[in-house]
């Protein structure tokens, strides 16, 4: 199944395959790959907005339930008939709530009157308040807006159960499709699912070579090679690398091995700076292979050169 899904994604994505090799001597190729403990705290990130996405559906589902049932009771206790007035009923109940109501004692001169209570004021805030203002607002709407609400409720369950697989193939992919490359002459790196980015930086502009660790990444052993070429600025640190913002940054994003691979740049730049080799698009100057044939004015150049020499050479005996 999730062959299946992510032959289909990329085919849909138009994904190219994994990068051809920088220019260099193909036995000196080496790939290197973003940790499997990077894919697990991607994952995490994943699970977790998911279980808040769930969480909020669940909870305005309730919520629109409550307050359709609340709607509806009180739209139903409007159109409610009035009973017809009858005489009986009227006495029998007067009677009732005479008899029900409590008599109250003058106080005794000896008690002291008691200091009446301050009304206290009810304050209704909070999922009740919020709950009260929706009841009002939806007492406004049409009959027919309740089976729309509910048409919409099960598109938004339905389009959360399709995005599950969908989104984490893309976070599994984004994991896969890191490829981190270095040959005795340069490097190469590509990354990206929806934007896909490649970068590569030969050892004739590379200047610095960092390894840098956040806490999360000293947690789970992971950290960050960030190459910088000629021409870069000092500015502020770049989370991905060559996304159009820093064109001379090149970054080896959540590896387990960065001190391997800033040791592997270092020893081959060094070694690429003192074999005198220069950038490899460049074209060396094109050296004939046989002098030009001297012609008659260059002949008579070297008769006047030697001549002049022979002159110096007796002038010095002579001085």
């Amino acid at each position: 199944m999730y062959a299946r899904l992510t032959a289909w994604l990329l085919h849909w994505l138009r994904v190219p395959p994994e990068p051809h090799p920088p220019h260099g001597d193909p036995a000196s190729l080496r790939v290197f790959r973003a940790g499997v403990k990077y894919f697990y705290l991607r994952l995490f990130g994943w699970g977790f907005g998911q279980l808040v996405a769930l969480a909020g559906i669940v909870f305005w589902i309730v919520v629109f339930v409550d307050v359709e049932h609340t709607v509806r009771a009180r739209h139903q206790a409007q159109t409610t008939p009035t009973p017809a007035f009858n005489a009986d009923n009227f006495a029998k109940s007067m009677k009732e709530a005479v008899v029900s109501e409590p008599t109250e004692s003058p106080p005794s001169p000896a008690t002291p009157t008691a200091k009446p209570r301050k009304k206290q004021q009810i304050r209704i805030n909070g999922l009740i308040g919020f709950k009260q203002a929706l009841v009002e607002a939806a007492m406004w709407l049409p009959a027919w807006s309740f089976p729309l609400i509910w048409v919409l409720k099960i598109l938004g369950v339905l389009l959360y159960l399709l995005q599950i697989p969908v989104t984490f193939v893309v976070r599994r992919l984004d994991y896969e499709l890191r490829w981190y490359m270095v040959t005795d002459r340069s490097l190469r790196i590509r990354y990206g699912v929806w934007n896909i980015s490649e970068s590569t930086m030969s050892f004739a502009n590379i200047q610095q070579v960092v390894v840098s660790q956040n806490p999360v990444q000293r947690l789970l052993g992971l950290s960050d090679v960030k190459v910088q070429s000629a021409g870069g600025g000092g500015g502020g640190e770049k989370h991905e690398p060559s996304s159009g913002d820093d064109m001379h940054l090149g970054l080896f994003h959540q590896v387990t091995n960065g001190s391997e691979i800033r040791d592997l740049i270092l020893k081959r730049l060094r070694r690429f700076r003192e074999s005198g080799l220069g950038d490899p698009d460049e074209k060396a100057p094109a050296v004939p292979d046989e002098a030009p044939p001297i012609t008659g004015d260059a002949t008579s150049l070297v008769t006047a050169a030697r001549e002049l020499a022979a002159e110096a050479r007796a002038l010095r005996q002579s001085l």
